[in-house]
């Protein structure tokens, strides 16, 4: 029996880079697809004598499949560069600007469950593809998914000197070194305890403080494809409950953890309390702006928290608000030279850096935050509070069959709610989803995730509470879910 041949694979890149189950739609013949698309914009823009980066996480074959990049890149004419090492996804960022290459790509699905990986590609400013760039490389894709690129074998490739390995990890942290006082870091005498989540973060917080007064012990500092004992690599509440248990157990000063491909961090206090995302980026900001004395422009998803506009109201400086995504964010940053830049989903960057999210320099912040102050978490949260009111944020990660998604969204356009759990509704935002203002006491957003088959109900309430559980029930029935 014959059986029709199968539709060609619909490469569509997310909120930063495309990601698929691994043998489903992420295969070699696809990822060779996106590396001959970024091979031709190189080469349309310039870019392709100052070479390719090339680095990978630690999922299942990620060696491999920057490999294949490579080989495909090589055949185009083009040199590649690819990191000795698994390394995180802001060492690679970092790596395009001091080897001032003509862009990166990074095989990584960052924070996504194990079954997963991604193909990102970083531009030669050192951040997430903006949209224009993201639509320049997808387009040829249909022509190239499931037919035979060109390449060069890796070992010829190499041989022929167009393909090289690179220390990716040292100049990365010469890079923090300059960004923040290690010697002060090291003489706080702080007990860090430190969850890399099997990913590509272990070992940078103990390389940069060893030898010191302030001690890091190191958590799932190996590689495990699998993940286990979490969802996923996501450095939220529900995966670091080790990380919490330890830290109840007393001890320590502060808890820190990085996502897969460490570009994003999550924060537990000295109790093992985690610190939301929301209130992290509030955090940085109050650092950058009160304790360093800095001054410069937010930047912010919509998704993330209404306490850095207090901030920015209260220390003079303006904020932008963008669509979700560093695609939208770093372009943002680089416009209006942004002091900081912010998400939900725990991904901060920074001045001075790349425009890009790197949870390790954002760990070095908190804990140069903690040796300035001489305070732990929960008092600078405290601190934090006393100045801009206690905020309350939650989010809800919903499943849906792709036949559901349409009647979903149809259901949230239609809404017009007066109130949501007993609050006026005082404006809908349609940015990005729907978000329906509460005036002062917070919002509600319903939208897709931009990266995995999820619909995604946030809130952020003011002064109760209690209220947080209302406004995501309130989001379910508005989308009927």
């Amino acid at each position: 029996m014959e059986y029709p041949p199968l539709p060609p694979t619909a490469i569509k890149f997310g909120t930063d880079g495309w990601r698929a189950v691994i043998g489903e739609d992420y295969t070699f013949d696809n990822v060779r697809a996106c590396a001959a698309s970024v091979a031709a914009y190189l080469k349309a823009h310039g870019l392709a004598e100052r070479g390719l980066i090339v680095g990978y996480d630690a999922r299942y074959a990620s060696e491999d499949f920057a490999d294949a990049v490579a080989e495909v890149v090589a055949a185009a004419g083009i040199k590649v560069a690819i990191s000795e090492q698994l390394c995180p996804t802001p060492v690679v960022s970092y790596s395009i600007i001091d080897r001032k290459a003509g862009g990166g790509v990074v095989i990584t699905a960052s924070h996504n469950p194990w079954r997963w990986n991604g193909f990102k590609y970083k531009p030669d400013y050192g951040g997430s593809a903006a949209p224009e760039i993201v639509a320049e490389i997808e387009t040829p894709l249909p022509s190239l998914v499931g037919r035979a690129v060109p390449r060069t074998p890796i070992a010829e490739a190499k041989a022929a000197g167009m393909v090289t390995t690179f220390d990716a990890r040292t100049p990365y942290l010469a890079q923090l070194a300059r960004l923040v006082d290690l010697g002060r870091l090291k003489a706080a005498g702080l007990n860090v305890a430190y969850d890399a989540m099997y990913g590509t973060g272990a070992g940078y917080f103990g390389e940069l403080l060893a030898g010191s007064k302030t001690k890091v012990t190191e958590l799932h500092g190996f590689r495990n494809p699998v993940f286990p004992g979490m969802h996923a690599p996501e450095p939220i509440a529900r995966n670091l409950q080790e990380l919490s248990t330890v830290l109840a157990k007393g001890g320590y000063d502060v808890g820190i953890a990085t996502d897969g491909d460490a570009d994003r961090v999550g924060i537990a206090d000295e109790k093992g309390n985690f610190i939301n995302q929301l209130q992290v980026f509030a955090l940085l900001t109050y650092y950058l702006l009160e304790a360093r004395g800095e001054r410069g422009p937010i930047v912010k998803s919509i998704t993330t928290t209404r306490m850095v506009q207090k901030l920015g109201e209260l220390y003079g400086v303006p904020v932008y608000e963008t669509q979700v995504g560093f695609k939208f964010l770093g372009p943002k940053m680089m416009e209006v030279d942004a002091l900081i830049g912010g998400e939900e989903s725990g991904g901060y960057g920074f001045r001075g850096h790349v425009p890009e999210r790197d949870g390790i320099l954002a760990g070095l912040y908190m804990l140069d935050f903690m040796a300035r102050t001489g305070k732990r978490p929960s008092e600078l949260l405290a601190e934090l509070y006393a100045k801009v009111g206690a905020h309350y944020y939650d989010r809800l990660d919903i499943t849906l069959r792709p036949e559901d998604r349409d009647a979903v969204w149809k259901r949230a356009e239609r809404a017009r709610p007066d109130a949501i759990a007993g609050i006026k509704v005082t404006g809908v935002d349609t940015t990005d989803g729907f978000r329906f203002m509460l005036g002062d006491k917070g919002w509600l957003l319903l939208r897709f995730s931009g990266t995995e088959p999820l619909l995604r109900i946030y809130t952020e309430v003011v002064g109760d509470e209690s209220l947080v559980e209302k406004v995501l029930a309130a989001g379910r029935e508005i989308c009927g879910v």
